[in-house]
């Protein structure tokens, strides 16, 4: 045997499900690690390493909805991005919104460019449809959907936002899209109908700047219960962060909802910087807020706090009110009360709106409603969780897990070598989805998957080569 496989053999694997930004940034912050680090095996279902679904997107048209500066890759270079983007040649300032395509680009590199030495990162298309504990050895065994398995010291879920729920009312396809974001979805929308979308967040607004921009005449309707759209980032010059002292213990939805109007009001008003100001500090306070308190919070406030905290750029606001005053998008308040079939160009919907009942004709309905907060929509977390292996987060969210990211199995103890981060996170942390949490997570894990490459980690994961069975 070489010494480069010798070395290879006594080099524990640590395993990352998934292949958009959350897989990438735990890479990356592990290989930029001093010192020996583990062999990592990146297995992303789509063949999309480093970009994902979120970040593969070809529509210039879609912006990230957070400014240039602060959707750097690295923890401790908040300029990384900015600099990175300068040298490709573009001029670039850090309160920019870049394209998502364009961040795609930037992660890839930034996979690329730590990678280190030959055989250090494997990248491996599959789905991951199994994951069981090792009888013999501190590890695990991954199982794909082809048949072939993988063993593992340590395994990571970075699989980042599900696809959407379920709708109560899907009519046949094909002029139902159920996931716009699957690729290839939307090539099939090209005969000018009207488009029906369920929901009016931020997958509306990029659905609804392609969907008009693909044909001249189309018109769009976005339903939601609320009909609340994202509200726009403030433009420069932007507002400083305003000066915040949290509430006190203990702590009531009440409570918190009274200091942020207080807050609020003596900001002058301005919310953008309070916003921006109480951020870091959410996933406190919503650990302090009782199960009750959290419960009525997603019922009554989740979707005023969303629509404020998840902001899209000046430009994407300033096409959609064009979108709006040209008469080619609508959006409405209310539900759908029944699907119907008409001839085999489309669909006839009763919608709801205030007690008043409306028959809306389209030729096609997406569901746009954002991704699925249980687990219920990816087939390996829902195996997990019947498995025993991890168990649904606070209120249903996601996955529980440690405040380090170690899942936690049925009976409430963390794993050792099981970890996630981001969107899974969202019952726990609540705040989670976003590039800055992403990115501090990735960097606390990377400090605990470290420990893997430890003398007392190898002898046990002497047996742990990226090779199926």
């Amino acid at each position: 045997m070489s010494d480069r496989a010798a070395r290879s053999q006594n080099t524990p694997l640590v395993a990352v499900v998934g292949g958009g930004a959350s897989a990438t940034l735990v890479a990356a912050h592990l290989l930029r690690r001093a010192g020996p680090v583990p062999r990592l095996l990146l297995i992303d279902r789509c063949g999309l390493h480093g970009r994902g679904q979120a970040y593969s997107t070809e529509d210039p048209n879609h912006l990230l909805n957070v400014r240039a500066m602060n959707m750097s890759g690295v923890q401790d270079d908040p300029g990384h991005l900015v600099h990175w983007a300068r040298s490709q040649g573009l001029e670039v300032s850090g309160d920019d919104f870049l394209p998502r395509t364009l961040y795609g680009r930037y992660l890839r590199d930034l996979l690329d460019t730590t990678a280190g030495r030959p055989g250090q990162v494997t990248e491996l298309t599959g789905t991951v449809v199994s994951l069981v504990a090792e009888p013999s050895a501190a590890g695990w065994r991954l199982g794909l959907a082809d048949g072939t398995s993988y063993r593992a010291d340590a395994v990571v879920l970075a699989v980042g936002n599900q696809a959407p729920g379920r709708l109560p009312w899907e009519p046949p396809r094909p002029r139902y899209i159920a996931d716009p974001w699957r690729r290839g979805a939307l090539d099939g929308i090209d005969d000018g109908e009207p488009v029906l979308i369920v929901g009016t967040g931020l997958t509306m607004v990029d659905l609804a700047i392609s969907l008009t921009g693909r044909h001249p005449d189309r018109v769009v309707y976005a339903l939601s219960r609320h009909g609340l759209l994202p509200r726009p980032h403030h433009p420069p010059p932007r507002p400083p962060e305003a000066r915040i002292v949290l509430p006190a213990e203990p702590l009531t939805l009440r409570e918190l909802l009274r200091w942020a109007r207080l807050t609020v009001a003596a900001n002058g008003g301005e919310w953008h910087g309070f916003v921006d100001a109480v951020r870091p500090h959410v996933p406190a306070l919503w650990q302090r807020l009782s199960e009750a308190d959290r419960r009525r919070f997603l019922t009554l406030v989740a979707r005023h706090w969303e629509v404020h905290r998840h902001r899209i750029p000046p430009a994407s606001a300033a096409r959609i009110d064009a979108l709006r005053a040209a008469g080619r998008l609508h959006i409405l308040r209310g539900s759908i009360d029944d699907i119907r079939a008409v001839a085999e160009r489309g669909l006839s919907v009763r919608v709801r709106s205030g007690g008043k009942i409306s028959n809306l004709e389209v030729g096609w309905l997406i569901n746009g409603t954002g991704p699925a907060a249980t687990p219920g929509t990816d087939m390996l977390l829902s195996s997990l969780v019947t498995a025993g292996i991890a168990r649904p987060g606070p209120l249903g969210l996601g996955l529980d897990a440690d405040p380090d990211g170690a899942v936690r199995d049925a009976a409430g103890r963390p794993h050792e070598n099981l970890f996630t981060l981001g969107p899974p996170l969202r019952g726990v942390r609540y705040e989670t989805t976003a590039i800055p949490e992403i990115r501090a997570q990735a960097a606390a894990l990377a400090d605990r998957l470290i420990l893997f490459s430890r003398p007392d980690h190898r002898e046990r994961s002497r047996q742990s080569q990226p090779t199926p069975f």
